[in-house]
């Protein structure tokens, strides 16, 4: 296979003055790669370098952050429910201006594009007094004329600096929660002045915007919007009002490109579409977009497309000339070479769980590092550059578990020249992956089961499935280094009377099959994240009448602003009833009894035919200790869940380590 197989996908287009050297476009995305705030560093370079290099054509990174007219007397305010309000904006710190310029020099050497995004992104401001975002209620300040000239003159400053550090093109952020999107969007648009109206006067902030950029940058840069397609918001623009705005923006002669998605960052769906959705599932409005814009205008569609071969039809099909593909070089910056060279079955394809652009939303650690559930190397690109080399001398490993951390401990260790073999109890790879899959809208979790599978066979791991290893079976393989990624197993609260009960059993076991529950079941859960919900879901999609009793204030409060609204949404639309603020306290023949989280109250419940069980897991470690406890291997690893149980991608980044260091 070549690149010929994606022919047009790997073919050059003309933007404007810019030549893009194919259609795989990294959309602006805020993973706060850099490790200092408001600079440019090594770590942000390296992270959207890696796409670069890996084949992307069209690098987005991370936006600009523009300065707003505060009063002077006022403090700054930066955080999640008010955006960035600054009297500085980023792109006028010299030690930025210097970092962008390194950044674009990268980029270039690397073959691709790089396109800088202007953003106003506050909930501070705003053309009217209604809240700019779902996630928070905060009642922004009205700008009045003077004020909202001096917010248009700013992205004409930024796009100047823009222009002098070397980008290839400009795009100006009117999407979702930004100030240009609250100008469009009649759900925050009331203003009866020049500023407001109709769809052809709501637009005049926009223009007026990309009249002064044009003036900036002259014609020597690209220039073009992102805009949501459908906002999906209560009030907000349906789709054929948004095609109606976008094409009185392009009468203007103002724009070489236009990028567009859907949803906003609070709802269903947001603009993050999770694996909920079908891959490209509103593609639609990319093609209305193709076909309402002149020939020279190039659209790009964004919206979980993590497929080589969907990308290609996109735009041999027409429904778009670019195609965003952010999340996809999240999971593999090589994806695109990857692909060019038919090397399809290498590629580690997103499986759309989101955590990537969720947690850089809402950052709790600092200094904050991106996440990916299946990729270890993102985040940490320079720590991978500076330690990743072959074995100085190849051993033997054994690793005796073939969830997430076993096999990217094997996957890695394989390729440092390690001789490797991965002993699994179960008759396939995958671990609770396996497990997560059967849940209604996560098939496509499957597909790093297929990556983990493919890469032991390219990597000549011998992979011995049905196999219960003990410490004899390892020590008869003679192994120099042993991973134990045995993982977890769900957590039984036996301090609950009634917990032995033959009506309760554990959401694993229903997911897999081992259990059945009656008609009418209570859920019982004692975790935050998705667990809970796709327990319910698979047993509501089987005609159970469900209902979900939390511990906390809503189901899934660890889950992120941009994927929340999608999980609530499921459970409305299945039928699932969900009680929070309630802890088990007994198990009785006719009832359940709780107390409140939050108060001595307590509550009883009847009717229920099954009693399904989601208390998180607890790790596996037995096979762990003896072996250190006999004290016949030098090298003894814990991996994963076997460790402490959490999500997919510590069990990923901890087993990769491993290898890493072996």
């Amino acid at each position: 296979m070549s690149e010929t197989q994606f022919e047009h996908l790997f073919s050059p287009l003309q933007v404007g003055p810019m030549r893009v050297p194919n259609r795989i476009c990294e959309t602006t995305n805020t993973i706060n790669s850099s490790m200092i705030p408001g600079e440019i560093d090594e770590n942000f370079i390296a992270h959207h370098g890696a796409k670069a290099w890996g084949g992307t054509g069209w690098i987005g990174s991370e936006t600009w952050l523009l300065n707003v007219p505060f009063p002077p007397e006022t403090p700054d305010e930066i955080g999640l429910s008010v955006g960035f309000a600054s009297h500085f904006g980023t792109y006028q710190s010299p030690e930025f201006i210097k970092g962008w310029a390194k950044f674009c020099d990268e980029i270039h050497q690397a073959g691709s594009v790089a396109v800088v995004q202007l953003t106003h992104l506050s909930a501070v401001w705003a053309p009217s007094s209604v809240p700019v975002v779902g996630a928070q209620d905060y009642t922004p300040h009205v700008l009045g004329d003077e004020e909202i000239e001096f917010c248009i003159n700013t992205y004409a400053d930024a796009a100047a600096v823009a222009k002098d550090v070397g980008a290839d093109a400009v795009e100006i952020h009117c999407a979702h929660e930004t100030l240009a999107y609250s100008f469009l969007s009649p759900a925050t648009n009331y203003r009866t002045d020049q500023w407001g109206g109709g769809p052809r006067e709501r637009i005049r902030f926009v223009v007026e915007v990309l009249k002064r950029v044009r003036e900036s940058i002259g014609d020597s840069l690209a220039l073009g919007i992102r805009i949501t397609g459908e906002e999906y918001r209560h009030g907000g623009a349906e789709h054929l009002e948004m095609r109606e705005m976008a094409y009185y923006i392009s009468e203007t002669g103002l724009i070489d490109f236009l990028d567009v998605d859907v949803g906003h960052c609070w709802g269903a769906p947001s603009y993050v579409p999770s694996s909920y959705y079908e891959n490209a599932a509103f593609k639609e409005v990319g093609k209305a977009a193709r076909a309402d814009l002149d020939s020279k205008i190039a659209v790009m569609f964004s919206g979980r497309i993590n497929d080589p071969g969907l990308a290609e039809g996109l735009i041999k099909d027409g429904y778009c000339d670019l195609v965003g593909m952010t999340r996809a070089g999240i999971a593999d910056s090589e994806f695109a070479n990857k692909a060019r060279e038919g090397r399809l079955l290498e590629i580690r394809r997103c499986i759309s769980c989101t955590r990537c652009i969720d947690e850089a939303s809402e950052p709790m650690t600092f200094p904050y590092t991106p996440t990916c559930s299946i990729n270890p190397v993102l985040g940490n690109e320079l720590r991978w550059k500076e330690q990743y080399r072959p074995a100085d001398e190849p051993k033997r490993v054994v690793v005796v578990g073939g969830g997430l951390a076993g096999c990217e401990a094997s996957r890695v260790a394989a390729m440092r020249g390690h001789q490797v073999t991965l002993l699994e109890q179960g008759d396939r790879l995958g671990g609770q992956l396996l497990i997560a899959v059967k849940a209604p809208g996560r098939d496509d979790f499957e597909d790093q089961v297929y990556f983990e599978e493919n890469e032991m066979s390219r990597l000549g791991v011998d992979v011995q499935l049905k196999t219960n290893a003990d410490v004899d079976a390892i020590n008869a393989l003679s192994p120099d280094a042993v991973v134990i990624a045995t993982g977890s197993l769900p957590r039984l609260p036996r301090e609950i009377p009634g917990i032995d009960l033959p009506n309760v059993v554990q959401g694993w076991d229903v997911m897999q099959g081992k259990a059945s529950t009656g008609d009418r079941v209570a859920v019982i859960s004692q975790e935050d994240y998705y667990e809970t919900p796709c327990v319910a879901e698979f047993l509501a999609e089987r005609g159970k009448q469900v209902e979900v009793f939390h511990k906390s204030v809503h189901l899934g409060s660890e889950i992120a602003r941009y994927s929340i609204g999608m999980v609530l949404s499921r459970m409305e639309q299945c039928g699932v009833k969900v009680h929070p603020n309630l802890i088990l306290t007994e198990i009785q023949a006719d009832g359940l009894e709780f107390v409140s989280s939050f108060g001595g109250k307590t509550y009883r419940e009847v009717g229920f035919d099954s009693v399904v069980l989601v208390y998180g897991s607890v790790p596996q470690h037995d096979l762990y200790d003896q072996l250190k406890a006999e004290g016949s291997v030098s090298q003894l690893y814990l991996a994963g869940s076997a460790w402490l149980p959490r999500f997919m991608a510590e069990a990923t980044q901890h087993g990769a380590s491993i290898g890493l260091v072996i």
